[in-house]
């Protein structure tokens, strides 16, 4: 071998040793990540965080009144912030309820019929009264609440209850 073709594979190794160590270098760049974000459980937030939603003192009694709040919720690995919205009632001094804004039978929007003193759902004529037992109508089980407290003159709404079974 020449003096030639000896530089020439030496340069022909050195340009193959530079082009292995920028692939390394690469694959290192977008492997490590990726194995991080596939081995790592996301950041766990506390799930169903309580929301201040109303102010008691603003509710008549027996009365229902749908009240509008910002919830915080963590879909994986995304947080989204989502406007909710409540049937609060004040039953007595002391309790209060808050239903979720669903019928339990297909999920459609209900109201409150004030003439009738019943929730009605509109979609298939579902009947609730103002403690959420089904009155008639094809819901299979009362509305869904959520868990409510009182602190001081605030009405705080955390996560939803499990279903209540029967009617």
């Amino acid at each position: 071998m020449s003096s030639t073709e000896a530089t020439h594979q030496n340069r022909r190794g050195f340009f193959v040793r530079i082009t292995q160590a920028l692939g390394a270098l690469i694959a290192g760049g977008l492997g490590v990540p990726a194995i991080v974000y596939l081995f790592t459980p996301p950041k766990t937030r506390a799930s169903g965080a309580w929301v201040d939603a109303a102010d008691l003192t603003q509710l008549k009694l027996r009365t229902p009144e749908e009240v509008t709040f910002r919830r915080v919720r963590m879909d994986g690995w995304k947080i989204i912030t989502e406007k909710s919205t409540a049937w609060v009632v004040k039953l007595n001094e002391g309790e209060v309820v808050a239903y979720t804004p669903q019928c339990t039978h297909l999920g459609c929007a209900y109201h409150w019929e004030e003439t009738k003193g019943e929730f009605l759902c509109p979609c298939h004529t579902s009947n609730f009264s103002l403690d959420g037992k089904v009155l008639n109508g094809p819901a299979p089980r009362p509305l869904d609440r959520y868990q409510v407290k009182v602190q001081g003159t605030r009405i705080m709404i955390g996560p939803q209850q499990p279903p209540q079974k029967g009617a």
